[in-house]
């Protein structure tokens, strides 16, 4: 997704309610006309609902759903106007545009996560784990983050559920279907057709187990693919896999999907939640940027209170949060200015100047989020990796294609991350083929097949590909979390499970120290870039901006406490 940019599904009223109070509809007659816009109206904490519903009412707007838990109505109204007439009340606190309806988006930009697509040169040398899964060998990540060595004393529990807030879980896998979740499984997000193409399915909806990105499974096989005898295994190869979709297949990831997912994830008692995304269509969330009109400006700060309630209640009822820094390659600390935002609407991109105390990359940096950086096979910091003191927490296997410039394995494809993938995306992308056959452009990205012994139906094999960006390293270390829970979690009036803040404590006290390259500042002009990716490594050896803390260790996190 837009880690790739991903946009998280916004739900419609087609769709079942997930949990008490998540989604409640409106009672016939309490609507008015609506428009050709979907907003979501944060109410004011402590207010009256009624004054709420009445505001929105009286703004022009048609209530669609409301999220009770975190006091939020989605509503259709009018393309301008709405937001900023429906705040002047004293019962909601802001609200934000969630989607145009019928719009057509502008082009997304190119993706870090597949540079490698008809670029590769050759086939690079094998740096990953042996003995275990037949591709294991090529998931040299794993071996950095030494899951090989960590699942012989904790391979994971399937008491321990991991929620992928993504693209969606093709659980057809047969790495995948061991260890999802088929009844706590959730789509928040509707298929637009303006955006993602025509619907596959009924009422634009879905169905759980289904991915059209591909991005979503990548990030779950990482996680969690188990241990079978067949294609790659996972981090925690024995833990619980539960989609909680919230992106559109085209990569756009909205705010009322996001909310609704992460409520759903503390209601149903996830562990652990990875999000490899940001919520579009701001790359930064400002208060109050001079560069923004007052709507805009309206909309992100409703953007980031409503962002931090749900990651607030999600933490408070024992979810670990672990996100991805992004692929801006820049100090989230020391923004460079923004000129793709917005990405979505009917405002065109423009330059911002980004203020760091004003100005939030969100989910990654709002509250109790443990933000991953991205390294190489080289464990170089990767040259797209967001970075800096303030959020990178810890570091972990990301891929870089560009890694082991001067060497053969430079611009290879096992320099990026293997992992489970939809046959269906591959086949849109012309990687496989009508009969399941991989075509000679899925040969040159590396894709490979794996079926069991007398499989012929090729929907019942596995398919793998190689990606590359934060996206791929916070899964490394959302798994190592869930082992974290494995091994020290404790049963519950709640269940199983153990407080987040122990489980930061533990992932950043275990993760394997490393020093800032010298020198300190990071050219990757060799590698083709240009100064923009300049980089400086800040800090000392036990805590610096490319690495934070080290770089997970699921070996260290499991037997050292």
């Amino acid at each position: 997704m837009r880690d790739v940019r991903r946009s998280l599904y916004a739900a419609s009223g087609a769709f079942a309610l997930v949990a008490a109070g998540l989604a409640v509809p409106v009672v016939a007659g309490a609507q008015a006309q609506g428009g050709s816009t979907e907003y979501l109206v944060l109410v004011e904490q402590g207010a009256d609902r009624a004054q709420a519903l009445a505001a929105v009412k009286a703004a022009g707007g048609e209530v669609v759903k409301e999220n009770t838990n975190l006091g939020t109505i989605t509503v259709r109204a009018a393309s301008s106007g709405f937001a900023s007439q429906v705040s002047a009340s004293g019962a909601v606190e802001g609200a934000t545009r969630s989607r145009p309806i019928g719009q057509l988006p502008r082009s997304k930009p190119a993706q870090v996560e597949q540079e490698n697509r008809g670029a590769a040169k050759g086939k690079g040398s094998q740096k990953g784990a042996k003995g275990m899964d037949p591709l294991d060998a090529q998931l040299w990540g794993l071996k950095m983050v030494r899951s090989d060595l960590a699942r012989k004393v904790q391979p994971g529990k399937k008491q321990v559920k991991v929620g992928v807030l993504d693209s969606g879980i093709d659980a057809r896998n047969p790495d995948i279907a061991p260890n999802f979740d088929w009844k706590l499984s959730r789509n928040f997000a509707s298929d637009l057709p303006e955006i993602d193409g025509p619907c596959e399915f009924r009422g634009c909806v879905d169905p759980v187990g289904w991915d059209d990105s591909g991005h979503g499974t990548h990030v779950a096989g990482t996680i969690g693919a188990a241990v079978n005898g067949l294609g790659v295994s996972g981090v925690a190869p024995n833990v619980t896999l539960v989609e909680i979709r919230g992106g559109q297949d085209s990569g756009f990831v909205f705010l009322g999907p996001v909310l609704d997912a992460l409520t759903y994830a503390g209601d149903v008692g996830l562990d652990v939640v990875n999000m490899s995304f940001y919520v579009d269509p701001w790359l930064y969330n400002c208060t109050n940027n001079p560069a923004d009109s007052p709507e805009a400006q309206l909309e992100q700060r409703t953007t980031i209170r409503a962002m931090q309630r749900a990651l607030n209640y999600a933490h408070q009822r024992d979810v670990t949060l672990v996100g991805s820094l992004g692929n801006n390659h820049e100090d989230l600390g020391k923004p460079r200015n923004d000129i793709s935002s917005p990405d979505f609407g009917d405002v065109p991109p423009y330059e911002r100047v980004i203020d760091n105390a004003s100005c939030v990359d969100l989910p990654v940096e709002g509250p109790h989020v443990i933000g991953v950086s991205a390294l190489g096979p080289s464990g170089k910091k990767a040259d797209y990796s967001n970075y800096g003191l303030e959020q990178t927490e810890v570091s972990a296997p990301g891929g870089w294609f560009r890694d082991y410039f001067g060497t053969p394995d430079h611009r290879v494809n096992e320099n990026l991350i293997l992992s489970t993938y939809p046959v269906n995306t591959l086949q849109a992308g012309g990687l496989v083929d009508a009969a399941g056959n991989i075509t000679p452009a899925g040969v040159a990205g590396g894709v490979q097949k794996q079926c069991k012994p007398g499989v012929t139906d090729y929907t019942k094999c596995g398919y793998y590909n190689w990606l590359q960006g934060t996206s791929m390293a916070s899964p490394h270390a959302t798994g190592v979390a869930a082992l974290i829970v494995s091994e020290y979690g404790r049963s519950g009036r709640n269940g199983f499970g153990l407080d987040p803040d122990r489980v930061r404590t533990i992932m950043l006290g275990s993760a394997q120290e490393r020093a800032c390259p010298t020198p300190r500042l990071v050219s990757y002009a060799n590698e083709g870039r240009e100064p923009e990716f300049d980089a400086l490594c800040e800090g000392n050896r036990t805590f610096n901006g490319f690495y934070g803390n080290g770089i997970v260790d699921a070996w260290a996190a499991v037997t050292r406490y």
